[in-house]
């Protein structure tokens, strides 16, 4: 296996690794802007390839084995001093927000994904070691993330890695076609 820098080329893969890690909740998003089809993924694409904003290929590594793309890791400084929350953000936002601006100045571990045939190879507990390399090397003493209550596979490897359950907050569906019920926000001390 092995991580590296994601590049601008590599943006396809991030676009499905966020939407796997957050069950097409970044698609929805992508669709209410550009509509269905391949202008949302479009949009999500370009995202990724921008220099600059939390979902950016400069803020992602990726894990190869046998020199394919396998899993992903997204992730960047959460706000010192969190913003508060505009009162327009849609309401499917609003609890992810909150339970963000519950670990200020950690290191946010935005997103973790595996490609199904790879799956149950280690991929995740190296990339969450190597996520809290880069974020130690960034002067962070904490890394937070956000899990769904469904993904139990991923929240066994966050427990076992010594990532602690913070705070709880309902999903708001919407029309968005989800199974998960809460929000989870983990945290872990790497100082």
């Amino acid at each position: 296996m092995l991580i590296r820098d994601a590049k601008v080329t590599d943006v396809e893969h991030l676009v499905r690794f966020i939407n796997m890690a957050a069950d097409d909740l970044p698609l929805y998003f992508w669709q209410q802007s550009e509509g269905a089809g391949e202008a949302a993924w479009a949009y999500g694409r370009a995202r990724a390839a921008r220099e600059t904003g939390g979902f950016s290929y400069r803020n992602a590594w990726l894990a190869e084995v046998d020199g394919k793309v396998a899993a992903g890791l997204l992730g960047y400084p959460a706000d010192a001093v969190p913003s508060p929350i505009d009162p327009d953000t849609p309401a499917l936002l609003v609890p992810i927000l909150q339970l963000e601006a519950l670990a200020p100045g950690s290191w946010y571990l935005n997103m973790l994904a595996t490609y199904a045939p790879f799956r149950g190879q280690g991929l995740g507990s190296a990339l969450l070691s190597h996520a809290e390399t880069v974020a130690r090397a960034a002067g962070h003493t904490s890394i937070s993330l956000l899990a769904e209550d469904s993904h139990t596979q991923a929240l066994r490897l966050y427990a076992a890695k010594g990532y602690s359950e913070v705070a709880r907050r309902p999903v708001v569906k919407e029309d968005w076609q989800v199974d998960a019920n809460e929000w989870v926000l983990f945290a872990k001390s790497i100082a």
